[in-house]
């Protein structure tokens, strides 16, 4: 039996490797998707040969990530409950198509993963193998009673990887867990479990890696400009960029200036509420520019249709449905919907805030002529129009009112007496 298992390098995963091995006599392919770790990368394929995988890829998806996942979603401006941009929920399907392509290359018969029973990951690998896949089988060890007997707790881990020789470092108990890839840096769990607890409290400051506290940004505001074609950001300071680049180069950026952290309780897919901290810095840029660009291109009628799908996209999005038939209907009216939406868009960035400085397009549906206070010198809108306009807008709601005997109650004033009971004024 061979199974592809998706690997970190972490106390979970690295246990989880062993165990496979073990529970089900089976060869182990460790796999890796390069999705913006950095430093976290270092030395894992090496770990995973220690470990017992047969073999370790690591591929290098950030090209992808940025280009297939995160600006399809960019253009959907895709929020999930008002807040969170989706950073770790839109990874998990790009990883667990990786795996697929391993397993079919190694002719594997099962994928694996190291998500809790209690999270949302578990649904999103096990939604993209089933519409991928659907011929592998899935083990979930943390929902194996056996194995969650063997190891109810992290010293147990630590004492099997010590039994094992398992190359992990490791402590009985972390502050929180962080997962990191090219659009964020999310962290739970732990101190954070309590949401009274300040996150963002000068006693909290190391936790973050992507970006500064905005107190401590610099004092003087910086510009940027980001130039779009149908909804991509394309250029940054009229720079042409890949869409790796371009989130490169916004992290780095809104990072230096504090921008991009939430801290929120979230609805989980499975049932309960959970509490992350996020750091979104380029992703916030991004999305608040694109945002501008499409109030300046994007027709009315489509605008208002395509943000009454926002918060269905998230759902789809966040709940592991990326491959589903929904998901890929709903992009492509948003792909329709993005055709004209390209200019450029001109931002000031100050201590944890994005502030639009400007906004041009040749394909702006903004006309200063129309639209001034001033007399029209175009004549397209003749002030004398709106009265039937109104009147029309105001019909059903006459004939309601006259058919249902509608009226406006009176409201006689009234006064309060020195023992508290309300008294009417008598002329």
């Amino acid at each position: 039996m061979k199974i592809v298992l998706a690997y970190s390098g972490g106390l979970d995963t690295s246990v989880i490797l062993s165990w496979l091995k073990e529970a089900y006599d089976a060869e182990v392919i460790a796999f890796c998707a390069n999705i913006g770790q950095e430093e976290e990368l270092r030395g894992l394929e090496q770990k995973a040969l220690r470990t017992g995988a047969s073999r370790c890829y690591i591929a290098d998806l950030q090209e992808e990530f940025a280009r297939d996942f995160i600006f399809p979603m960019m253009q959907a401006n895709a929020i999930y409950e008002g807040q969170y941009l989706l950073g770790t929920s839109i990874a998990r399907p790009l990883i667990a198509k990786g795996m697929i392509e391993i397993a079919r290359r190694e002719k594997a018969t099962a994928l694996a993963h190291g998500a809790t029973g209690k999270g949302n990951d578990q649904v999103r690998f096990e939604l993209t193998a089933a519409a991928l896949a659907p011929d592998l089988q899935v083990i979930a060890p943390w929902r194996d009673a056996s194995f969650r007997d063997r190891f109810p707790g992290r010293a147990e881990m630590i004492a099997y990887c010590q039994e094992k020789g398992i190359p992990v470092q490791a402590t009985a108990k972390k502050p929180y867990s962080m997962d990191r890839n090219l659009l964020h840096i999310s962290y739970e769990a732990g101190i954070l479990e309590d949401p009274w607890f300040d996150a963002f409290a000068p006693s909290n400051k190391e936790m973050f890696k992507l970006s500064v506290a905005p107190e401590d940004a610099p004092d003087q505001p910086a510009y940027v400009t980001l130039d779009f074609e149908g909804g991509i950001c394309v250029a940054i300071d009229g720079k042409r960029m890949t869409p790796l680049e371009v989130m490169r180069t916004l992290n780095k950026l809104g990072g230096k200036h504090g921008i991009g952290r939430v801290d929120m309780v979230e609805n989980r897919f499975v049932g309960m509420k959970s509490r992350g901290v996020y750091e979104t810095p380029g992703g916030t840029i991004l999305q608040f520019a694109h945002r501008q660009i499409e109030s300046l291109t994007m027709d009315r009628e489509v605008m208002h249709l395509r943000d009454m799908l926002i918060p269905r996209y998230a759902e789809l999005v966040y709940y592991g449905f990326w491959f589903s038939p929904e998901r890929l209907a709903l992009q492509a009216l948003i792909t329709e919907s993005q055709k004209n939406v390209t200019g450029t868009v001109r931002l000031k960035l100050y201590k944890g805030n994005v502030m639009v400085a400007g906004r041009k397009s040749p394909l702006s549906l903004y006309n200063p002529q129309i639209a001034t206070m001033e007399a029209d010198p175009t004549k397209a809108y003749d002030q004398s129009d709106a009265t039937g306009f109104i009147r029309l807008q105001g019909l059903r709601l006459k004939v309601a009112a006259r058919a249902q005997g509608i009226v406006a109650p009176r409201q006689d004033p009234v006064r309060r007496t020195p023992r508290g009971r309300n008294q009417k004024h008598r002329k």
